[in-house]
């Protein structure tokens, strides 16, 4: 689902186009330092605030008119039309708390490895700003997952994924004995290193390296697949958006953890339950290309496809 970018837009702080923009970096990468120093030139040039963490700004040469602030909570964004991202994998799902607490249109600069959540390159920094300036981007939600933890039949903990909420074992030399189950009735029981449950977003993430299947963006559905199970029928599961998944940690089996989207962690006791349903509240990221999701993931993974001609005119 997509909208114009004019729709995102916010009061600013004393910027004199009334625009902010807010700008997340992973200062512990040179080329984050580098790439913040370009993108926050460009935009005071174009006459567009913008405000970035005091604990990152150390870390950064910014000029005087940036307006710095010292708390994490999503109010800090307020009145911010984009929240632009510079980093890899982890700095982007940070940003990504804030743009689904928020509201606002996540743009991702990629510094890391792959960086699917990324809309452009280190090398597209001029780009990104251009666009930023003449807001010609485009509003595209992606679906996330709400998570909810039962121990003895109550709601112990409540969490959210934008790519995957992963159930996993603890001790290394015992596996994690679990069942899964679909809109209320038992698949299978197992035992493995742990399950994935993934979002589309998150289809070419943690999934994607347990074995899952690529799922294209605009699919809506939600992933189940197991990680180094020992059983015969441990096969990706992909079902419908409005399906609810749970898995079940079995009486007697260690303990194990929840990880959301490899950065919230919650342990698991022996007969905790985890249930995973789409998230009500989507993520809003910003996108300047048009090009299909088949590109990006050959240029991602470097896909051979010489020899390719193409449908006969």
């Amino acid at each position: 689902m997509t909208d114009s970018a004019g729709s995102g837009s916010g009061s600013g702080s004393s910027s004199a186009t009334g625009r902010t923009v807010f700008l997340v970096a992973h200062t512990g990468r040179p080329a984050a330092i580098r790439s913040a120093e370009l993108v926050v030139k460009g935009l005071l040039r174009s006459g567009l605030g913008v405000r970035v963490f005091a604990h990152e700004a150390a870390d950064l040469p910014l000029p005087p008119e940036v307006e710095l602030v010292t708390e994490s909570t999503p109010g800090v964004i307020d009145g911010c039309e984009l929240l632009i991202v510079l980093g890899g994998d982890g700095t982007l799902l940070r940003g990504a708390e804030f743009a689904r607490a928020t509201g606002v249109p996540m743009l991702g600069v990629n510094l890391g490895r792959v960086g699917f959540l990324a809309e452009a390159e280190r090398d597209d920094l001029d780009k990104v700003v251009d666009r930023v300036v003449t807001r010609e981007y485009e509003v595209e939600e992606r679906m996330t997952l709400d998570v909810a933890v039962h121990t003895n039949g109550d709601v112990v903990h409540r969490d959210w994924a934008l790519n995957e909420a992963a159930v996993q074992k603890v001790s290394p030399e015992r596996m994690l004995e679990v069942v899964l189950e679909i809109d209320g009735r038992p698949v299978t029981g197992f035992g493995c290193d742990g399950i994935v449950c993934a979002t589309p977003t998150g289809s070419t993430a943690y999934a994607f390296s347990a074995g899952g299947p690529v799922v294209w963006p605009e699919v809506e559905a939600l992933l189940m697949v197991p990680i180094s199970a020992h059983a015969l029928f441990a096969k990706p599961l992909v079902t419908s958006p409005d399906s609810v998944l749970a898995v079940e940690v079995q009486s007697g089996t260690p303990h194990g953890v929840l990880w959301c989207d490899g950065r919230r962690m919650l342990e698991l006791p022996s007969g905790a339950r985890v249930e995973v349903r789409r998230g009500a509240v989507p993520v809003r990221l910003a996108r300047l290309h048009h090009a299909s999701f088949t590109d990006r993931l050959v240029a991602k993974f470097a896909l051979p496809v010489s020899g390719w001609r193409g449908a006969p005119h």
